[in-house]
């Protein structure tokens, strides 16, 4: 394998752009770092569904594997885009946690059929919201779009902390074993990152997780169970569990397909900035488009409401990979997980403290990519006090959920993400005070 194929642009830190498309082999490696950083979070949502709604461990399995294949459609369709639909970004997309409320309570009370119904209706207020992006895009100059991406980044490394102390409501959580394993992937991927050539720089977080992978086993936390449990095949079957068209519950996932379309706002502003890519608000339009029809498809797919995910987007400015072309492969292989179950239990039996320590760096790395933005802005008694605010109230829902118990569900699902209490924070100061600048 050559390394004169890798070097990086003059002037740039990326090493592959939007539009490159790295040698096959190279990609295929590519690809699947992009996945062992999603991977996790594209499962949860089902099997925390599945099992609050007490479904059999058949109809989990096939939940999951439907899940998968739906993400990596969505995924291919983000980043290769289709006609208008489709941002053309390196864009991971998957199932959003957002829903999990309101998909129990859905689930619960009207049962599977409402809960994808109301994921292929719901997902037609995303669509009609992305016409509505371009013109908002003055709204977003770079004190707020620096925001948006900080907050991003900061509100993600709880996540990723969790992870490397062993998984949130282990038993043994914080046990030394996982900060340790945490830890020594962290100091692989560094290591790699900043003295590896050629693949060993832009794989190091792929070389990362497999060396945690190895390094748990003599530590005893790598279970190959589901691997050998998992079926061989498992075909999509549209509306397997059949479709419900009820109000309520259609009415119950409107807030968070809220939520949903100001995420991806967020991780698109965050992908094009890593990317070295000025977005523009057609791109911004064609993306939250592009996660409208992901959801309506996957309803179709017997899988849960999709959204992009921050998580891939760190990957981005640490390895200097941003080309779009590595994402549609992601998309590719995910699909295929989707119908090999086999290949996506390789990916599940990671150990959690694997993922933390890559995944905090990752998120960090979205963090500073939010503070770069920022250091142009023109920091005056007003910009700053947008920002300090904006940061703060995004940072207190994420540390101090339980401030939104008190408030209607409509209001608390809303702003229970501290990215989008922030961004909205943010809008509205950049707003309302005096001497402000809009985005071209």
């Amino acid at each position: 394998m050559s390394n004169d194929i890798l070097e990086e642009k003059v002037g740039s830190e990326l090493i592959y752009r939007i539009n490159d498309k790295p040698p096959l082999k190279i990609a295929i490696a590519l690809a699947i770092q992009n996945i062992m950083a999603a991977f996790s979070g594209i499962v949860a949502v089902p099997l925390v569904v599945g099992q609050a709604l007490g479904l059999s461990p058949a109809d989990m399995t096939f939940m999951v594997s439907a899940t998968l294949f739906a993400s990596g459609l969505a995924t291919l369709i983000q980043s290769h885009g289709v006609g208008p639909i489709g941002s053309r970004l390196p864009c991971i997309m998957g199932t959003d946690f957002t829903f999990v409320g309101p998909g129990i309570a859905v689930g619960t009370a009207f049962g599977l059929p409402a809960y994808f119904g109301a994921t292929i209706f719901g997902s037609f207020l995303e669509m009609i919201l992305s016409r509505l992006i371009k013109p908002l895009r003055r709204f977003f100059p770079p004190a707020v779009t620096g925001i948006v991406v900080t907050l991003i980044g900061l509100t993600m490394l709880p996540v990723a902390v969790d992870w490397s102390a062993g998984g949130s409501g282990v038993s043994d959580y914080g046990s030394l074993k996982y900060i340790l394993l945490s830890f020594i992937v962290m100091a692989i991927i560094v290591l790699l990152n900043q003295s590896g050539k050629g693949f060993f720089s832009v794989g190091a977080i792929l070389i990362g997780i497999i060396s945690g992978y190895i390094i748990s086993i003599p530590m005893g936390l790598l279970d190959i169970t589901p691997v050998k449990e998992a079926a061989w095949l498992s075909f999509p079957r549209p509306f397997k569990f059949g479709i419900d068209v009820n109000i309520t519950a259609i009415l119950t996932f409107l807030p968070a397909y809220i939520v949903t379309a100001i995420e991806t706002i967020g991780d698109l502003i965050s992908v094009a900035s890593a990317s070295e890519h000025e977005i523009t608000g057609d791109e911004l339009s064609a993306g939250i488009l592009s996660d409208g029809v992901g959801s309506f498809l996957a309803g179709i797919f017997n899988a849960g409401p999709h959204t992009s995910f921050s998580q891939n987007v760190g990957i981005i400015p640490l390895t200097g990979v941003a080309s779009r072309y590595v994402v549609m492969l992601s998309g590719i292989i995910l699909m295929l997980s989707g119908i090999f179950p086999k290949l996506g239990a390789l990916v599940a039996i990671m150990p959690n403290p694997v993922l933390g320590g890559a995944g905090i760096m990752m998120f960090g790395m979205i963090a500073v990519g939010g503070l770069k933005i920022l250091k142009d802005v023109n920091f005056n008694r007003r910009n700053s006090l947008i920002v300090a605010i904006a940061i703060g109230l995004g940072l207190s829902v994420v540390y101090r959920p339980e401030i939104l118990n008190n408030f209607p569900k409509a209001f608390s699902t809303i702003f229970q993400s501290g990215m989008t209490t922030g961004t909205i924070t943010a809008i509205i100061l950049n707003m309302i005070l005096p001497g402000g600048e809009k985005a071209a």
